[in-house]
């Protein structure tokens, strides 16, 4: 089992010393990553689950925050939890994370994506929510293209590329790991992912299908998921027969952080 960390700036803030303090500290300790979320625009009334989210959280951008754990770290992996792939134009977003991957010597290695849940947001960046599935679908495709190939041609629903050229390129191919709550997501990641990594509000046995999806016919999907920074040694047994790869955990406290890599003998 690998253990990664997950910074919330809507909950902890986007203050740079604290960002750097706890980056460092969950490389000192072990930790295999960290994961930071996506919100590119909120508004009045934005929310899902029957959980309203305040329009003034600070979501910062999560390659920007990326860039600077980057810098400040040495070893520690870079994920997103999720980059709202929809709302970003792949062209661009390639470019972006193969230097990010670049100037981290190798590290941007668990890219999340997902296709966002809030009408608003979607509309906020002149996205049709309706398509925003199939737009991800295209997106996969022209990065992976864009990343694996000196001129790339492509014609699709939504994005048109004629022989161009995009570098620098990854120091390899970016894994691309498939977030989500829907049994669109699991196929997402059955047809086009590295991984599938869920949200936390599904019931067990519909994680246990979307799982079952998911993995159909694949025996090197890698499974994210979260957990409590309180996970004992018999919920790590429990998730390992669930077939889960990786965990992801979260706390503002660094002591916390360092109780837990003792508890699991990290690094």
């Amino acid at each position: 089992m690998r253990f990664a960390v997950s910074y919330s700036t809507p909950a902890y803030g986007t203050d740079p010393e604290r960002l750097v303090a706890f980056a460092r500290r969950a490389e000192e300790c072990g930790f295999e990553g960290l994961y930071v979320p996506e919100h590119v625009a909120l508004y009045r009334g934005a929310g899902f689950g029957g959980y309203e989210m305040p329009p003034d959280l600070p979501y910062g951008d999560p390659l920007e925050l990326l860039t600077f754990v980057a810098a400040s770290t040495e070893r520690l992996l870079l994920g997103t939890a999720v980059v709202l792939l929809p709302y970003h134009h792949p062209v661009v977003l390639a470019k972006r994370l193969a230097t990010v991957d670049v100037l981290s010597k190798g590290r941007m290695r668990l890219l999340t994506v997902g296709v966002g849940s809030l009408a608003g947001e979607a509309r906020a960046v002149g996205v049709d929510f309706a398509s925003r599935g199939r737009r991800a679908d295209e997106a996969i495709d022209v990065l992976r293209l864009l990343w694996s190939n000196d001129r790339v041609s492509y014609s699709g629903e939504f994005f048109r590329l004629d022989d161009v050229s995009s570098f620098p390129h990854p120091l390899a191919t970016l894994p691309i790991h498939i977030g989500g709550s829907s049994r669109a997501a699991a196929r997402r990641a059955r047809d086009r992912g590295d991984g599938y990594f869920p949200g936390g509000a599904l019931t067990p046995a519909e994680r246990a299908a979307q799982w079952d999806l998911a993995s159909s016919g694949r025996d090197n999907l890698e499974y994210t998921r979260w957990a409590s920074i309180d996970l004992t040694p018999a919920a790590v047994s429990s998730y390992e027969q669930q077939g889960v790869t990786r965990l992801v955990v979260t706390t503002p406290d660094l002591d916390e952080l360092a109780r837990f890599a003792e508890r699991f003998r990290l690094g």
